[in-house]
Formats: C-alpha cells, sequence, structure tokens
C-alpha cells in the first residue's frame, strides 16, 4: 500500500481496459462523458446583435465577455453581443444546437451573424475578435508573437494546471495530497513565471493591453486577488507582488468589472445572460 508523508493510500491497479463508471465522477459525474455529439435537440436562441455568445461566467467564459466589453468601451459599436447561458450543470453543452458550433461541447462558443462563421475555444475566439476589429493584438511582428506566445501559454497550461488544482484541491470527492501537491507545485511555478514577467512589463505581453491580459486575468489575476478556489493562503498569493498590482490594475477597469458579471449564476451579483449594455449597468 503505497503511502505519502501524512496519508495512506488505497492501492490502485487499473484494468486491462478502462471502462466508463458514470457513478465514480464525483460533483461533475453528469456533465462528463468519454464520447462526444449531442444528447438532445436543442436549437440555440438568436438575439438582435452581431455577435452571439453561449458561455458561463467560468474563467474561460469570462476571458469573452471581458474583451467584448473592452471593444465596445473602445468604440467598436459592432462588437454588440448577445451573451446566452449555457448551463453546464443541466447539460445545455451536449444540445444539438450548441454542438454544432462546439463540437467538443465546451463553453465558451460563438456565432458572428455577420459572417455565419462559428469560432470555438476561447483562445480562438479571443483572437478572431482581434482580428475582426484590429484591436489588442499588435501589428509589429515582434509584439504580436510575444502576445501570442503568452495566449498559447495560458491555453496550454493554466485549464489543465489551475483547474486541476481546482478540482483536486476545491471539488474532488475527497482530497488526494499526491494530486494536491503536484498541482499546487505547478501552480506557483506559473505564477512565479508571470510574476517575473510582470515585474518588467506593465501588462502581460509589454506596455499595452492585450488579448493575453484577457486571457490569463480571470486564471492567475483571479488567483492573485483570492477570489478563483478560495486558496490565496494555501498558495501564499501574496508573495506575487508584480502578479497582484496588474490584477488589482486590471480589476478597476470599467470593462473588466462589466465583463466579469456576464452569465454569472452562483450569486446575485451578475446577470444570467446579456442583451444590451443596460442589462449590466445596474450592476455596476
Amino acid at each position: 500500500m503505497p503511502e505519502t508523508k501524512n496519508q495512506t493510500l488505497s492501492e490502485y491497479t487499473p484494468p486491462k481496459i478502462w471502462e466508463w463508471d458514470k457513478d465514480n465522477g464525483g460533483k461533475f459525474a453528469n456533465i462528463n462523458r468519454p464520447i462526444s455529439g449531442p444528447t438532445h435537440e436543442k436549437e440555440l436562441p438568436v438575439g438582435d446583435h452581431p455577435l452571439q455568445l453561449y458561455s458561463l461566467g467560468t474563467p474561460n467564459g469570462v476571458k469573452v465577455t471581458i474583451m467584448l466589453e473592452e471593444l465596445l468601451a473602445a468604440g467598436h459599436k459592432d462588437a454588440e453581443y448577445d451573451a446566452w447561458l449555457i448551463n453546464i450543470g443541466d447539460g445545455d453543452q451536449f444540445g444539438s444546437g450548441f454542438v454544432d458550433i462546439n463540437p467538443n461541447s465546451k463553453i465558451p462558443a460563438l456565432r458572428d451573424v455577420t459572417t455565419g462563421q462559428r469560432v470555438f475555444e476561447s483562445g480562438s475566439i479571443l483572437f478572431y475578435l482581434a482580428e475582426k476589429f484590429d484591436a489588442f493584438l499588435p501589428r509589429p511582428t515582434a509584439l504580436r508573437t510575444e502576445t501570442m506566445s503568452w495566449l498559447m501559454w495560458q491555453m496550454g497550461s493554466a485549464p489543465y494546471l489551475g483547474g486541476g488544482f481546482g478540482h483536486f484541491y476545491a471539488y474532488a470527492p475527497f482530497k488526494i495530497e499526491y494530486a494536491v501537491d503536484r498541482f499546487a507545485m505547478e501552480v506557483k511555478r506559473e505564477m512565479d513565471v508571470l510574476d517575473k514577467q510582470l515585474a518588467k512589463n506593465e501588462y502581460i505581453a509589454g506596455d499595452a493591453l492585450t488579448i493575453a491580459d484577457f486571457a490569463i486575468y480571470p486564471w492567475y489575476g483571479a488567483m492573485a486577488r483570492g477570489i478563483l478556489y478560495n486558496a490565496e493562503e494555501f498558495l501564499q498569493v501574496h508573495e506575487y507582488t508584480h502578479v497582484v498590482r496588474w490584477a488589482k490594475q486590471l480589476a478597476e477597469r470599467p470593462a473588466f468589472k462589466r465583463g466579469q458579471l456576464v452569465n454569472r449564476t452562483w450569486d446575485d451579483k451578475g446577470i444570467k445572460e446579456r442583451h444590451s449594455a443596460a442589462d449590466l449597468d445596474a450592476k455596476v
């Protein structure tokens, strides 16, 4: 029987062939499955605005609503959007209409009514909007490449490492010391990477706000502000002073305040859906 320094674990030997036990998924058992495709027929609603967002106010969803609010604040009127709630706890992401936009059944997903283009994966949505409106993605090759490097860094690491930490630290049906230690170590390493980058720059990729900031803030910015997984003491996030400075700076931007309230369902601070600017005016 394997032992850690403070915990004894029952031995587990993987079977020759893995089989799905849908009753062994903990809190998220009803939203995860090993196959793709729709479970039911359900058309997606379509509003009056050029951009139709189907999402939830999780870190990946917040990336996009923050950017849309920043685009509107910058005067891009064609960035008006409807934000429809996809309740993953109810299985909305497995409806046929949503799967048509995102075959991977993960939020967020976007439909550009003006072109008919579907866009899925949050980083791809940020890039699409940046290209469409020529905003928040520098033109000079060096700065553009730096921005894209940080965007890819976030996409390739934070949802797995930060999300993995959150799962085992906050949501798993029981705590596994090895798993928590492993992911905590990786999260702290990534916070240190960010801290050293932000010691030299006002924003992630340099002196200007970019899609890299939109991508990273809802994950590690929220963690630095102590509002993700309630792990600020455990991870000693106050030690990453440059990340904390950056996170507080962005949190004061009106568009960031607005974007973080969209498709928010777990308290009464936000709005479940957004169909006009007025929907948010009373909340900020």
